[in-house]
């Protein structure tokens, strides 16, 4: 009878390839996870290999026909939902033991949200604290991919970003919207003109991921410089080089003191609040939505 190979104890590294593989499921490829992971095809590859050889399964097909995960590889999918769901689940039933609300929040916000007038989740932080002084607040300013990834992998209970794209381990719910104008700076051409033409006047191209609307809005502009936040945006527009499309409550004390003029109005981003799908009840978690 042939020797059967089992998994022996979980460390610490078939945690981190999990993960790996939990993102690339998520993205739907090597190639999209390149991006949300931040490292290389190839280091992917590599990884999801090691954690085949560790499983002793093929967790995916790759090829001309795309990717798609093996029967195999879809139910270590639900397996690592199961696991990493369960120790959210722990750390619920700690926060249960006591009566009175206490233990930790950990949410991931986008930058440069706080003077926006209708900031729910200021809100929603403060309400929290009134129900529960003991719960402790780890607030942490990401790019909107991270957010995505550590909502995704529990590495953070909630998540506040644009609602650019939809990956099916989130759970996403509208919160509010942004708008968003073409600025230039006191010291561009255009800050005194009285017919306002942009064309042939460059533009700050954003890094980040943008919504259909935004993308069709800078497609038709000639790309001067690149920021991967909005406040670098804001840098760069206010040396008087390039325009930038900036939020509008983001930019108001900037044009109230006669630094940037609006042009003309642009797109609107839809914010929203993300969680995994897979997360068991949290007392913590669940109060601080409720407030939203």
């Amino acid at each position: 009878m042939a020797n059967i190979k089992t998994l022996g104890q979980i460390s610490d590294f078939e945690l981190k390839l999990l993960r790996v593989f939990r993102t690339v499921a998520a993205c739907g490829g090597f190639a999209a996870a390149e991006v949300a992971l931040g490292i290389s095809r190839a280091a992917i590859s590599m990884q999801m290999a090691d954690l085949e050889k560790r499983l002793q399964v093929k967790l995916c097909q790759r090829g001309r026909a795309g990717f798609a995960l093996t029967d195999e590889g879809k139910r270590v999918l639900e397996a690592s939902d199961r696991l990493f769901g369960a120790v959210e689940y722990f750390r619920a039933e700690l926060n249960d033991l006591h009566r009175h609300l206490r233990g930790t929040l950990i949410i991931g916000i986008t930058d440069n949200l706080v003077s926006h007038p209708g900031m729910k989740i200021t809100h929603g932080l403060a309400a929290l604290k009134a129900k529960g002084p003991e719960v402790h607040i780890d607030l942490r300013m990401q790019p909107s991919d991270d957010i995505e990834m550590g909502v995704l992998d529990g590495r953070l209970n909630v998540g506040v970003i644009p609602q650019v794209r939809e990956l099916p381990g989130l759970h996403y719910s509208p919160l509010y919207e942004e708008s968003n104008w073409l600025y230039c700076a006191d010291s561009h051409p255009l800050f005194n003109a009285q017919n306002i033409n942009t064309e042939g006047h460059e533009v700050v191209q954003p890094r980040f991921q943008q919504a259909a609307e935004a993308a069709a809005l800078y497609a038709g502009h000639t790309t001067g410089a690149h920021a991967n936040d909005r406040e670098g945006i804001l840098f760069l527009v206010l040396t008087g080089c390039y325009l930038g499309y900036l939020p509008e409550h983001y930019a108001a004390p900037w044009v109230a003191a006669g630094r940037l003029r609006p042009l003309q109005p642009g797109f609107t981003t839809r914010f929203c609040v993300i969680t995994a799908r897979s997360r068991r009840s949290n007392l913590v978690v669940d109060t601080f939505l409720a407030t939203l």
